[in-house]
C-alpha cells in the first residue's frame, strides 16, 4: 500500500523543491564524506595502534632477553670473584717457601737431603 501511495503523489517542480533536491543531495555527499573520513580515521587509528602494541611486544621480549642475559653474567661474575679470591689465597700461601715445598714434595717427590721417598698405590689390595 505504501508504494501505491508513493507512485500516486505527483512532484512538483517549483524552485523550492529544487532547492530541497539539491540541498538533500549536498547532505547526502557531505554524509558521505563524512562516512569515507570516519573509517580513514579509523583504519589509521588502528594501524598505529596495532604497530603501538607491537612494538611494545616486542620491546618486553628484547627487555626480557636481556635480564636474562644480565642475571646469568651477574652468576658468571659471582663465580669468578669467587675464583679470584681463591687465586689470591694461592698466591698468598706460594708466597710462603715452606708451602712450596711441601707441594714439590707431594706432587712431584721432592725430597730432603738423606730422606727415601716411596710411592704408596692409591688402589686397594686385591686379597
Amino acid at each position: 500500500m505504501a508504494k501505491r501511495q508513493k507512485e500516486s503523489v505527483a512532484r512538483l517542480d517549483s524552485t523550492y523543491m529544487k532547492h530541497y533536491d539539491a540541498y538533500m543531495d549536498r547532505h547526502q555527499r557531505k554524509k558521505k564524506r563524512l562516512v569515507r573520513r570516519l573509517v580513514m580515521f579509523a583504519l589509521l587509528v588502528s594501524i598505529v595502534a596495532g604497530s603501538m602494541v607491537f612494538y611494545s611486544m616486542k620491546q618486553q621480549s628484547l627487555y626480557a632477553d636481556k635480564q636474562e642475559k644480565y642475571e646469568q653474567l651477574q652468576q658468571e661474575m659471582t663465580a669468578l670473584k669467587k675464583e679470584e679470591k681463591g687465586l689470591e689465597q694461592e698466591i698468598e700461601l706460594l708466597k710462603d717457601e715452606e708451602y712450596v715445598l711441601q707441594i714439590a714434595r707431594t706432587n712431584y717427590f721432592f725430597s730432603k737431603e738423606g730422606e727415601i721417598i716411596f710411592k704408596m698405590p692409591n688402589e686397594d689390595p686385591s686379597y
